[in-house]
């Protein structure tokens, strides 16, 4: 007997997809059947799930199998668009992840859950849109820099990645805003993506009062009310400019003309749970299959982009000087190993920032620890607070009188007396933002000071409100993570000091100085960016480092020869090593409440991994060996061939859940991993 089948994806861990009986009901004449990107109610076990369709129907003989039949068809026309169907399918082929759950990921709450659509309203429409005026003043006067790299971009027609790396206060933004006005004149869509929730407001703002144009944003702090909203919004085409993370990159764009990937360098554009894709990479492999152009902008771009654009896969486009004619400030490193600090900070550091804000400048406290400390310290017996779970110290937080773990988010009360030794002599070692807030308001009462965290940043619209009073100058010294290094432009900021940066310097990660070089260089790149002396004159930036590592070789090369001389070597350094961008990996983790499970199935999974251009090394623990109670263990895969690399995980990751030990264990794949943590 022949069947009407077709397959359908479902919301599932499981590596494949699932066939289904069409009913005549669904493809006699009066129904055009069913298109690929419909949405369908199906009986899974004992429960009825929604999933999509991947395929048209096949006929089929049914050879003795008993298929389930779709109960019912949520949508009169395909939901997602064939292009953005085609690109997770994609997605879930090069990250190895199930594709019922990748399609999942890209659809927010209500129709994954089978909301049926309905036009949208006006008041759902405005939900979408950015709410700002028009400022009532023209575009600003491009250098002739910018003319040059915007010519560059204009150049030319369909698909091209184009590096445009420039200093920080170089006028990136302004080059991407004459680019999407360019797409808005021509109906067409654009995206611009960024790599932290905080940097979406002021982007929005500038987008929504210099186009006029529908603007929206889209990343996880919205409700998912909002998020349908806007998804919505896009498929219509009524939005026309959507500023988001990077879950934004699988938006269903009706006529999607550029993609902005702002701060590209970013490794928060790497999702490192579930789906561990790339947002940076997915964009561009979109871009392509759509032929349209896409910037990839940043002051200290990656190890990746700079070697395509030095292969001649990217167009690379600079621009060195800042739109104000100003200097970018060079960092002055203060050697702190004789001195005696309070609270981490040392005095001449201190006196810098009196002066500073004495002239009417604004700071920034850079040291990239939330909390209080990162050790709590017994002086008795030496005893410090670790956390259960993991193998890590707790940090306390002393505004909430709390020692929490940042791995896995246990908490308790900070305790009175020692655990070893029953000593009352608790000592918090090392400094967090809340230690340095502390110091600085006992230091300075008379100004305003706030802490930018995410400890700070719970409540829903406080960076807004916040960044609103730095702007204005309400805020005089901030404090602050790396939220703060990138991104923001504060135009009265003239102060830069970094507490703490020598825990980068040591970083277990092949990447850690890759990272040390662009966080120095983008907190650095805060100060000095516009003028503030009410002469028109730019107030000088100045950029203090404190260090007990003055001489370390990777922190010299960054002051002598500035990031890219620091990356020119480090290129080099991952060359040898075949290390991307030279080489490829691939990291199968797992993980058990008992470490000998974890590395029992990894043992099994080696010998599938048999590659003459894949290296396998492992199994070993992680890094962090323990996380959460449960025990980590890796193997690391490593090529010099994509290909090879792909078509290996292709053929054994559907074996990997057949392994004797596979149900003991939880086990992952991260294709391209931003760190082997």
């Amino acid at each position: 007997m022949s069947l009407n089948l077709v397959a359908v994806g479902v919301d599932t861990p499981l590596y494949r997809q699932f066939d289904y009986l069409v009913p005549n009901s669904m493809s006699d004449g009066a129904n055009p059947g069913l298109v690929p990107g419909m949405r369908v109610r199906v009986p899974f076990g004992r429960r009825r799930i929604v999933g999509v369709v991947l395929e048209k129907p096949r006929r089929e003989r049914g050879a003795g199998h008993v298929y389930k039949p779709i109960e019912e068809v949520l949508d009169a026309e395909p939901l997602l668009p064939g292009d953005l169907l085609q690109l997770l399918c994609w997605t879930a082929d090069y990250y190895q992840h199930p594709i019922g759950e990748v399609i999942a990921a890209a659809l927010p709450g209500p129709l994954r859950q089978g909301t049926k659509l309905r036009p949208r309203s006006a008041k759902m429409a405005a939900t979408s849109r950015a709410a700002r005026p028009e400022l009532g003043e023209g575009p600003p006067r491009l250098t002739e820099e910018q003319n040059a790299a915007l010519n560059a971009l204009a150049a030319g027609s369909g698909f091209g990645v184009s590096l445009l790396q420039g200093v920080t206060g170089s006028g990136k933004t302004e080059l991407y805003l004459r680019r999407a006005e360019d797409c808005v004149a021509r109906d067409e869509q654009v995206l611009v993506l960024c790599p932290e929730i905080g940097l979406t407001p002021q982007l929005l703002e500038r987008f929504a009062a210099r186009l006029g144009a529908s603007v929206a944003s889209y990343h996880s702090g919205m409700t998912e009310a909002e998020r349908a909203h806007t998804w919505l919004g896009v498929r219509s085409g009524e939005i026309k400019i959507i500023v988001g993370t990077r879950s934004a990159v699988f938006l269903p764009f009706a006529r999607l003309g550029l993609i902005v990937v702002d701060e590209e360098h970013d490794t928060s554009f790497k999702q490192q749970e579930g789906l561990r894709y790339h947002a940076r990479d997915v964009a561009i492999l979109r871009a392509q299959k759509l032929g349209v152009p896409v910037i990839l902008g940043s002051a200290t771009p990656s190890l990746e982009s700079l070697a395509n654009a030095q292969a001649g896969r990217y167009r690379h486009l600079r621009l060195m000087q800042r739109v104000n004619a100003s200097a970018v400030p060079k960092v002055q490193v203060l050697d702190i190993r004789a001195l005696e600090l309070t609270h981490g900070l040392s005095e001449p550091l201190l006196e810098r920032l009196s002066a500073n804000l004495e002239s009417g400048g604004q700071a920034l406290l850079f040291i990239n620890r939330r909390g209080y400390a990162p050790v709590l310290w017994c002086g008795t017996c030496g005893w410090t607070a670790v956390c259960r779970h993991c193998d890590v110290r707790m940090t306390l937080h002393r505004s909430r009188r709390l020692l929490l773990c940042h791995q896995c988010g246990s908490e308790k009360p900070v305790p009175a007396r020692c655990g070893e030794c029953g000593g009352t002599e608790l000592l918090p070692v090392g400094e967090g933002t809340e230690r340095i807030e502390d110091a600085l308001t006992a230091r300075f009462p008379q100004y305003r000071l706030e802490r930018f965290d995410s400890d700070r940043m719970r409540k829903r619209g406080e960076w807004t409100r916040l960044l609103a009073d730095v702007r204005s100058k309400k805020i005089r010294i901030l404090v602050g993570t790396q939220m703060l290094a990138k991104g923001h432009d504060f135009a009265d900021l003239s102060f830069v000091g970094i507490v703490n940066a020598d825990q980068a310097l040591f970083g277990a990660d092949f990447r850690a100085i890759e990272r040390m070089g662009q966080l120095l260089t983008q907190v650095s790149g805060r100060a000095g960016r516009g003028p503030s002396t009410g002469s028109g004159q730019t107030r000088p930036g100045e950029v203090i480092l404190q260090t007990r590592e003055p001489q370390h070789a990777a922190l010299q090369k960054l002051l002598r020869e500035g990031y890219d001389g620091l990356v020119q070597q480090l290129l080099a350094e991952r060359k040898g090593a075949g290390l991307p961008p030279h080489g490829y990996l691939a990291l199968l983790r797992a993980d058990a409440l008992q470490e000998p499970a974890a590395k029992q199935f990894l043992f099994e999974a080696k010998p599938l991994l048999k590659s003459e251009r894949v290296t396998v090394l492992g199994p070993a623990p992680a890094p962090m060996a323990r996380r959460a109670g449960r025990c980590r263990v890796h193997l690391l895969l490593q090529s010099t061939s994509r290909g090879a690399l792909q078509k290996l995980l292709t053929d054994v990751v559907p074996m990997l859940d057949e392994l004797p030990t596979a149900r003991k264990v939880r086990w992952s794949i991260d294709v391209d991993p931003a760190d082997l943590f």
